[in-house]
């Protein structure tokens, strides 16, 4: 029984720790392939903060959720996609519930 309370309390706390946050959307030119998201995933992720990245290559799209005190400036996106050979077009933000 002791154990099942310390457990439920870590999975509570480890779900509040995550809960809210932000969510990006960000136009990039110039993903074509799997090995393109992989790329641009792998620099975003090395970002303290991020909690997930998805790209969607048809669309070029690239969704970052992040915690709510990470701020991404259209400054520092623009030269992370650079860096990794795209294009950065635009991003809009929006919070998660």
């Amino acid at each position: 029984m002791f154990y099942r309370i310390i457990f439920a309390t870590c999975l509570l706390v480890s779900q509040l720790a995550w809960a809210g946050g932000l969510e990006y959307h960000m136009r990039v030119d110039g993903l074509a392939c799997p090995y393109c998201a992989y790329g641009v995933e792998k620099k975003l992720k090395a970002i303290d903060g991020v909690k997930s990245v998805e790209v969607d290559l048809d669309q070029g799209l690239v969704m970052v959720q992040t915690r709510d005190d990470l701020q991404l400036s259209d400054q520092q996106l623009q030269q992370l996609f650079q860096d990794a050979g795209f294009t950065y077009r635009s991003k809009t933000v929006q919070p998660l519930p």
